[in-house]
Order: C-alpha cells, then sequence, then structure tokens
C-alpha cells in the first residue's frame, strides 16, 4: 500500500517538473501564432469542439479523423461519399457535381454545400454525422444493457446480479419504484418502459459526452435539437394518451366564470402551460449540460491563453486548470446522472397529469372497484 502511495506521488512529481518543459513549448508556439496575426479566438475553439462534424476527430490530433459517410440531395439527385474527401477545405467533383464543406465566414459554414456557378447551394443533407454516429452508439449500448438485464431475468436465478448487470438492473428498480410507479400508480406497467428507454438513453449520452475517445466526446444533450425531440416525445405521450378531465382542465378549468368567459384568460394561462412544458424539457436538459462542458474546455483553455506569460505563469495555471477540470469531469459524472433522473421525473409528472380523473371519473371507479369486490366475496362465498 506504501509502495502504491510512493509511486503515485512520484509520478506526480516528475508531472510538475516536466510541466516547465511542456508549457514553454506551449508558449513558444503561442508566441508564433500571435505574430503571424492568427491569434487564439477562445470563442472559436469552444464552439468548434462542441459543434457537429462530418467527421470523428483522433485524439491529440485534430489534423487527422475518422471518416463518416456524406449523403446530401442535390440538384442533380443523390450523392453518398465519404467526408474524407471533402476534409481541410478540399473540394470533390462527383460525376460533374462539386461539393465542399462551407469555409469560416460563409453563410453555410462548417456544412456541405454544392459549389454552383460559383455559388453555394445548400442541398438536402442527411449525412451521419459526428453526433447521428453517437446516437446510434447510445442506442446499440442500451439496448444491449437492457437485454443483459432480461437474460438475468430470464435464467430465473435466486442470487442477486453483480457487476454492470446488477448495477443496471438496480437502476431501473430505483427509477420504476421510486418515480414511476408512485406518480403514474396503475398506469405505470403502460409507460415505465417509454421512461426507462429515455432516462438511459439520456444518461448514456451523457457519460458517453464526457469521455475524449471513440466512441465517447460527441455533444449530444448540449446539442438543443437532441434535447427537443426527446422532449416532443413526451409531449406526444402526455397529449395522445390522455383524460378527458385533462382537456377540460385546459379548456374549460373548474375556475369562476368571468375568468373564462368573455374573456378565455384562464384555457389560455392553461393552454400556454401545456405548451411550454416541452420547452422547459428542452431547456432545463440542454442548459446544465452545455454549461458543463462549457465550464471544463474554459478551464483547460486558461493554459493556452496564459501560455504567453512566461513558464511560471503557466505551470502554475496549468495545474490548478487540470485539477479543476479533472474535478469538474467528475462532478459532471453526477450531473450526468442527475440530469437524466430529473429529465424522467419531469416526463413522469406532465404524463400522469394527463391521466388524472375528474371528482366523477374519481367517484364511478371507486365504484366499480367496490362492485368487484362485492361479487368476487360472493363468489368466493
Amino acid at each position: 500500500m506504501k509502495k502504491s502511495i510512493l509511486n503515485r506521488l512520484i509520478g506526480l512529481l516528475v508531472a510538475i517538473l516536466m510541466a516547465p518543459t511542456a508549457f514553454a513549448a506551449v508558449s513558444e508556439q503561442a508566441e508564433e501564432t500571435k505574430d503571424s496575426g492568427l491569434g487564439f479566438d477562445t470563442k472559436e475553439v469552444i464552439f468548434e469542439h462542441l459543434g457537429d462534424r462530418y467527421g470523428w476527430e483522433v485524439p491529440f490530433n485534430h489534423h487527422k479523423s475518422i471518416p463518416l459517410p456524406i449523403i446530401v440531395f442535390a440538384s442533380d439527385g443523390m450523392h453518398c461519399f465519404s467526408s474524407e474527401r471533402v476534409a481541410h477545405g478540399h473540394e470533390y467533383d462527383d460525376n460533374g457535381t462539386i461539393f465542399r464543406i462551407a469555409p469560416k465566414g460563409s453563410k453555410y459554414a462548417g456544412k456541405v454545400v454544392e459549389i454552383k456557378d460559383g455559388e453555394e447551394i445548400r442541398p438536402f443533407d442527411i449525412s451521419i454525422t459526428k453526433n447521428v454516429c453517437a446516437i446510434f452508439i447510445t442506442m446499440i449500448l442500451v439496448i444491449w444493457s437492457i437485454l443483459a438485464v432480461a437474460r438475468w431475468h430470464k435464467q430465473g436465478t435466486n442470487k442477486a446480479p453483480r457487476g454492470y448487470v446488477g448495477a443496471m438492473e438496480s437502476l431501473i428498480t430505483f427509477i420504476y419504484d421510486s418515480v414511476i410507479k408512485p406518480t403514474l400508480k396503475e398506469q405505470a406497467p403502460r409507460f415505465a418502459p417509454y421512461l426507462l428507454t429515455v432516462f438511459f438513453f439520456i444518461l448514456f449520452m451523457n457519460l458517453l459526452g464526457l469521455i475524449v475517445v471513440f466512441p465517447g466526446g460527441a455533444n449530444l444533450t448540449g446539442n438543443i435539437a437532441v434535447t427537443l425531440v426527446l422532449a416532443i416525445f413526451t409531449f406526444l405521450f402526455t397529449n395522445i394518451t390522455r383524460s378527458k378531465h385533462y382537456w377540460k382542465e385546459i379548456f374549460w378549468p373548474d375556475v369562476p366564470w368571468w375568468l373564462k368567459v368573455p374573456i378565455p384568460i384562464m384555457p389560455v394561462i392553461e393552454l400556454f402551460s401545456a405548451l411550454t412544458k416541452p420547452a422547459a424539457l428542452t431547456i432545463r436538459l440542454f442548459a446544465n449540460m452545455m454549461g458543463g462542458h462549457i465550464i471544463v474546455i474554459v478551464l483547460t483553455l486558461l493554459i493556452f491563453i496564459f501560455a504567453t506569460m512566461g513558464t511560471a505563469v503557466v505551470t502554475g495555471t496549468a495545474i490548478v486548470s487540470v485539477a479543476f477540470s479533472v474535478f469538474m469531469l467528475v462532478l459532471d459524472c453526477l450531473v450526468s446522472l442527475i440530469q437524466a433522473y430529473v429529465f424522467t421525473m419531469l416526463s413522469t409528472i406532465f404524463i400522469a397529469t394527463g391521466h388524472e380523473k375528474g371528482h366523477h371519473e374519481a367517484h364511478d371507479t371507486h365504484a366499480d372497484h367496490d362492485n368487484s369486490a362485492q361479487q368476487a366475496q360472493t363468489a368466493h362465498a
């Protein structure tokens, strides 16, 4: 044990001693960049790392990337080719149709465009980008994880599951018993598959986004389009499977008549509330995950921002930045779980509001239960 601690301390000391040399090289490179007039655009670097791409960059070498398929519908039909053909500003001639990725400053910067008569035309793009590929990877991991738990249940063993299957089983039980079942009650088995899928899908996306190397690194939940689609699914489940009382409470709520006619004040407020629920789900998940990624990137960029201020300053900044970055990454692991839990909990509550019953429906339900109980007792007698 003492030997292990000693080895870790020696490794940390070596890293600290080697830091001045490494950051001196970074400082020299920063000076060359500054002298060349290129500068260091912090905002550009942040959004470049958080944005979507047509290739999956290789860690520590952004000049190389794993190519992904580009699929576009141009003016002369469908075209499919590798993103490697248009990487680094190259143009690709596909049977007379020229494509390239629009450069910075262009109207379609970072997107595949068709060059026709010297003008950039944006084709209909259904390419497998980095984010799309990451969604497919997340889907495969979620399905594989759930099927692993299902296989364990099919074995019919009395022993508790261990390892990864045990962790998945614990999360499933926790979400179902503490969130879904108490909120939806008898409707819980009906909506549990969707809510559990949403929970694990968001959790896996969040955790994969914290990993630098492939298949991680994609900022999925920090992409508002992804969170919006998830929120729309919850909105559809809430409104398509709703009860009659749900629509009554929106268009004719139990409030004084002068709040409904002649000016429908409360119906407008209730309708606006129903429509803003998916927006709340979208922004909450997007903002929290985007904020966490930005903080980690900014802490890392402090090293390069202070690179021109001398070896001592950049060494101290690097140690502090790395320490805080590691702390934020550990905190983001917890935030990833919390945000998946909050999204699932709010989705459960929203779906439950769509199945609330009025006083008459509740009375009829209780009467049906009492009649069923009496019939059961008579049959037993």
